[in-house]
């Protein structure tokens, strides 16, 4: 007679497979990179003939509830979401967007001209277009012979 009680029911219990079965049903239930925290607003950086260009998912805020600063290579962008209005009667079946301030800081790998940053908001997408400082550009050097 085997000594493993739960050999004769036809399975082995195996520890490892069940921690790896718990792990995957915490997994499904809250969702990829559960441990991480999510940053507010989204944003999408990408280099584009020698500029930066940012977009930032900002629905439901207004330009001017909007601050977008840039200092050397830092960008930080601030504002408020507001919270909906709900009428008088109405409630909530589910809410998952959440309100109130925000603030993101984003550091380039280069510096920027503060001066010469364009800014546009459509269809509640923040889009920055960061021209890179003529001095972090990278240079050619010509090598001569002698």
């Amino acid at each position: 007679m085997n000594g493993n009680r739960w050999n004769r029911f036809g399975w082995e219990f195996d520890p490892w497979r069940e921690f790896r079965r718990l792990q995957h049903d915490v997994n499904r239930v809250l969702g990829d990179g559960a441990a991480t925290v999510r940053e507010y607003p989204a944003v999408n950086l990408w280099n584009a003939d020698g500029d930066v260009i940012l977009t930032a998912e900002i629905p439901g805020i207004a330009p001017d509830e909007l601050d977008v600063s840039v200092h050397e290579n830092l960008i930080t962008l601030k504002g408020t979401r507001r919270p909906d209005e709900l009428k008088e009667g109405e409630n909530y079946h589910r809410q998952e967007r959440g309100s109130g301030n925000f603030t993101r800081s984003i550091q380039l790998p280069f510096e920027v001209y503060a001066d010469k940053v364009e800014a546009k908001l459509e269809k509640g997408v923040l889009e920055l277009k960061l021209p890179r400082a003529e001095t972090t550009k990278p240079r050619k050097i010509a090598v001569s012979t002698n």
